[in-house]
């Protein structure tokens, strides 16, 4: 018998609580909360729904409820039944074991810095972390001992050496077994290893500067050239973790979302100090919206998994029930938890790291060998082509204003993106905002290299812009002769969101249009994306090359003793030029007004 919703409707309460979905077999569907379960329910049987909402309700055959006293108890029981029945419409999260940390220990001579997944009670040394995740902690073990020169073998085999390991021979241990370094020396770089895991790598880098100085003065030059290297390093590890000095404990939520891919990344920050992230794809199973997505997501972290949050909660984007999550969290944790997503200084910079992590695992995800082989096989089912295109390209112009105009040529094969055979063009001779001639001038350099012998030629060329660029390309093709690349042209729709383009096939006569979810689509949208990166990049590029300094000596302000100052704090020249404006400001004598000049100044 089938599901009567309107029969059905007509007993629910009006009450806040929890709603759980079966299909045919018994199964649970899906596992939802709502404040009026009467009117959240109705919603999905009547309106406009998503398609995959319409999929979900056309698999119900029973809804039973759980009426609550109040909102937040019904959110603590959907995240409770989620775990415990793992429903495939909704999010799911797997259970985490114990967080990892760093020990080094006290009864050893020379101690190693080893990984260690739980911390244990008895007192024989000290624990740094937790840290969020294994990779973690293996890559700063891996760069403490590439800076430090720490042992990284267990004490059985220390004990049992007669010569230097080849971790000594490429320079990544001092060799403490054999005796190659005192015990005093060895503890001191264990000490400073251990205060660069605290966050305090400023007094380390601070004491090894007034070191190598006095190794200069002393004619040392070999000891010398030994503590700059490490400053240098040093100096490239806090640019990586830096995040702000202002301290504080933050969670950190940001999402980045693609067509047919997802990633909401997790940035965990203790003590003003970045420990790592951890990244995760959940399933969309409604095609929900991001704030929603997101707020469902957070729930599960925490009410679903039983971890203890955070003082502070930030998020990419506002949640529907972000006050009722702060009120939950808060009461569960006996202490007032913040949940905000408008934030400034350095919270700010926490959430922008994150969807920057969160940003590059999509990337990566997208970039995977099997969704390209799937979306490569969908595009051939699609146009209707005998075998999988071997090789695409697509073009794109960028300017500011007709300053500047570069076109960019991006190239995919069925590995992914090509980028040695990428190309950028600078155009000239057009007038200034005609993207119509830059793009000829563009297709016709490239393809007149390609009629003389130079470059492989593509299977499909993707051009972005509509029906206007369609035909300027078909023209430019008919004058070189050129007849065997199928031409594809792109249209945004009316609203210009992604899922909603217009193909044009060879001629603007012949249109296709692909659902947005179809891995056809993902890959035209993908490589359309990256040539507008690519043309961005070198349109900026070109743009402030004539403005771009590369001396300390002309910057206004920097007289020698600041220039000395500066290259003492980093090191070198080119540790200079990759560090941002807060690091500038940190060293001595470089206010912050002044470390924004030298930036400007050196890049643009």
């Amino acid at each position: 018998m089938s599901f009567d919703p309107k029969k059905f409707l007509s007993t629910v309460s009006e009450s806040p609580g929890v709603y759980r979905m079966f299909d045919a077999a018994g199964d649970t569907l899906y596992i939802g909360k709502a404040k009026r379960l009467k009117a959240r329910l109705a919603s999905y049987f009547r309106g406009a729904l998503n398609a995959k909402t319409q999929a979900l309700v056309s698999r119900i055959a029973d809804i039973q409820v759980t009426i609550t006293r109040s909102e937040t108890e019904a959110l603590l029981l959907e995240q409770t039944l989620i775990k415990e029945l793992r429903p495939p419409y909704n999010i799911l999260l797997r259970d985490d074991k114990s967080y990892p940390f760093v020990f080094a220990s006290d009864r050893h001579p020379y101690p190693a810095l080893e990984y260690k997944r739980a911390r244990k009670r008895r007192d024989d040394g000290r624990y740094l972390g937790p840290y969020p995740s294994s990779g973690a902690v293996r890559e700063s073990l891996s760069l403490m001992q590439k800076i430090f020169h720490i042992r990284n073998c267990e004490d059985t085999v220390f004990a049992h050496r007669s010569r230097p390991c080849l971790q000594y021979q490429i320079d990544r241990c001092s060799a403490p077994c054999v005796g190659y370094i005192s015990q005093e020396e060895y503890q001191r770089d264990l000490n400073n290893a251990i205060m660069c895991l605290e966050d305090k790598s400023d007094q380390v880098t601070d004491q090894l500067s007034r070191d190598m100085e006095a190794a200069s003065e002393a004619l040392n030059f070999e000891e010398a050239a030994q503590l700059r290297d490490r400053i240098q390093q040093l100096r490239r590890l806090q640019r990586r973790q830096f995040v702000d000095t202002e301290g504080g404990d933050a969670d950190v939520f940001a999402l980045a979302e693609r067509p047919g891919a997802l990633c909401i990344s997790v940035l965990t920050v203790r003590q003003g100090r970045m420990l790592g992230a951890r990244h995760h794809q959940p399933q969309n199973g409604l095609d929900l919206e991001p704030p929603a997505l997101l707020g469902e997501f957070v729930s599960q972290f925490y009410l679903g998994q039983n971890r203890d949050p955070a003082a502070e909660i930030i998020t990419s984007h506002g949640l529907p029930e972000e006050s009722l999550l702060q009120q939950v969290l808060s009461a569960r944790a006996g202490k007032h938890i913040r949940v905000a997503h408008k934030v400034r200084g350095h919270r700010a910079k926490w959430q922008e790291l994150a969807t920057t992590n969160a940003e590059q695992q999509l990337a990566a995800q997208l970039a995977s060998q099997a969704q390209l082989t799937k979306r490569f096989n969908t595009l051939r089912e699609a146009l209707d082509l005998e075998t999988v295109p071997e090789r695409l390209e697509c073009f794109d112009i960028s300017h500011s204003h007709g300053e500047a105009t570069v076109a960019s040529c991006v190239v995919f094969d069925q590995s992914g993106p090509v980028k040695s055979d990428y190309r950028r063009f600078n155009i000239e001779g057009v007038a200034a905002g005609d993207d119509y001639a830059a793009m000829r001038q563009a297709l016709t350099r490239r393809f007149k290299r390609l009629i003389q012998g130079d470059g492989k030629k593509p299977d499909i060329l993707l051009v972005d812009g509509g029906k206007g660029q369609l035909n300027l390309a078909r023209e430019v093709f008919e004058e070189l002769g050129i007849t065997d690349i199928m031409l594809l042209g792109v249209a945004k729709g009316t609203t210009r969101k992604p899922g909603l383009e217009t193909l044009f096939v060879e001629t603007t006569a012949r249109t296709l249009t692909l659902e947005g979810s179809s891995p056809a689509l993902h890959l035209i949208q993908y490589i359309r994306d990256e040539s507008h990166r690519y043309a961005i990049a070198g349109h900026r590029a070109q743009r402030d090359k004539t403005r771009r300094t590369s001396t300390l000596q002309a910057i206004p302000g920097i007289g020698p003793k600041r220039r000395r100052e500066l290259l003492r704090f980093f090191g070198g020249l080119q540790e200079i030029r990759q560090a941002s404006q807060d690091e500038l400001a940190r060293a001595p004598g470089i206010s912050k007004s002044l470390a924004i000049k030298i930036h400007q100044a050196l890049h643009g």
